[in-house]
């Protein structure tokens, strides 16, 4: 097969790959936040769907959403002391985090998906593995999902803040903030320094992410954090056919992360994007259950 031919099948791999996860990202928004003409409306569900979960990203303000983030529910829990559903949650992040991992981060969150999208415009990219920022999200689960809203508590009502979501969550802000504020002119009366610092930090996150790949995802997000974690364990994950690979590399240098899946797939670190999967010639990379 001559040089050019193989370049040519690459490229439509990669294509059909990277088609494939886009629809995926789409329809799992669409599952997520079907209420599109909230957005008009300024208007929050509130139903009984809002009792469940969603494993990615996704704001319970969001108009569109029929579920609830888990990060919000959490720390709703932890600040009101509701132990029992605490636990309901933690429960089922430990679940969808030791059922998927990370491959949650790559396919079905809406915040995500945004981050990919904003990758996608035809700007400088700088490939880095953000060597040391990389733990930062450890930090921020520790202290702003887990730590303040259940310890820093009124003095009167002995109830905490949900900390990451109030001031951090560049979710809540893009997907809720901003359309309830847009519909409801009421809303922007109330509006202060806590919400300008809140968007000037989801307006720089998002410039970021343009250049450097999911950058929220790999330095800030508590709830990669989780599924980073759990990674390693996943059941279904991210597969290298020793017989099949042949140490070429390939993999290695698609990775926009610096990740040499070859050496060592489903680490902390990788979001499933599906690069290494598209490069490697011999299709020794796949998904499928853990041995």
């Amino acid at each position: 097969m001559s040089g050019m031919h193989w370049v040519g099948l690459m490229k439509l791999r990669d294509l059909k790959l990277s088609h494939r996860r886009l629809i995926s990202q789409f329809a799992f928004f669409l599952l997520q936040n079907p209420l599109l003409l909230n957005f008009s409306k300024g208007k929050i569900h509130t139903g009984s769907s809002k009792m469940i979960c969603t494993p990615g990203l996704n704001c319970y303000s969001c108009p569109a959403a029929v579920l609830s983030c888990p990060l919000g529910s959490l720390q709703l829990f932890l600040a009101g002391a509701q132990h029992r559903l605490s636990l309901f949650v933690t429960g089922f992040l430990l679940t969808t985090g030791v059922a998927f991992g990370r491959l949650i981060c790559g396919y079905l969150c809406p915040f995500g998906l945004l981050q990919d999208l904003l990758y996608r415009l035809k700007t400088p990219k700088f490939p880095t593995t953000l060597r040391h920022l990389k733990y930062l999200k450890y930090v921020v689960l520790i202290l702003f999902v887990i730590l303040l809203p259940l310890v820093a508590t009124h003095e009167l009502t002995g109830l905490g803040n949900p900390w990451f979501c109030k001031y951090i969550c560049p979710s809540g802000t893009v997907f809720a903030a901003l359309p309830l504020l847009a519909a409801t002119e009421g809303l922007r009366r109330f509006l202060g320094l806590q919400f300008v610092l809140k968007l000037s930090l989801a307006l720089g996150i998002l410039l970021l992410a343009t250049p450097i790949y999911r950058f929220f995802c790999r330095v800030l997000c508590p709830l990669g954090a989780i599924y980073a974690l759990l990674n390693p364990l996943a059941i279904y994950r991210l597969r290298c056919a020793r017989e099949s690979c042949t140490s070429c590399g390939a993999c290695a240098r698609a990775c926009r992360l610096g990740l040499h899946p070859q050496v060592k797939a489903n680490t902390p670190e990788c979001l499933h994007c599906g690069d290494c999967l598209s490069a490697c010639p011999q299709k020794a990379l796949v998904y499928g259950l853990r041995d």
